[in-house]
């Protein structure tokens, strides 16, 4: 019987966006648990989803109490920009990559 190349490698399946964007040098979108978003480029990443990212936006939504009669106040989107982070593959939900870069910027 032949046996086939093993299927647990860091280049294919699931993990084949990842290793695109370390090889391509472009940025990818992660949901994380604590429902933010991060933008950012990864530059390396190992089989439990721990990513080293770089130039990462955090994007998040706060809500502010409502009053007396509101069930919820307004939604104030936040960001910050960090410059190297690593992520703990654990919170880790969804990772894509830009579509932005992938269609070359907005379309007019």
């Amino acid at each position: 019987m032949s046996e086939e190349a093993p299927t647990n490698d860091l280049k294919s399946g699931p993990f084949s966006v990842l290793f695109k964007a370390v090889k391509g040098n472009t940025q990818v979108l992660v949901n994380v648990r604590n429902n933010h978003k991060l933008l950012g480029r990864v530059k390396a990443y190992d089989r439990h989803m721990n990513l080293l990212l770089e130039d990462v936006k955090e994007m998040w939504t706060e809500y502010s109490k409502g009053g007396k009669g509101r069930k919820r106040g307004t939604s104030i989107n936040k960001d910050r920009y960090v410059s190297k982070m690593f992520l703990r593959g654990d919170s880790v939900i969804l990772v894509v990559s830009n579509p932005a870069a992938l269609t070359g910027g907005a379309s007019s």
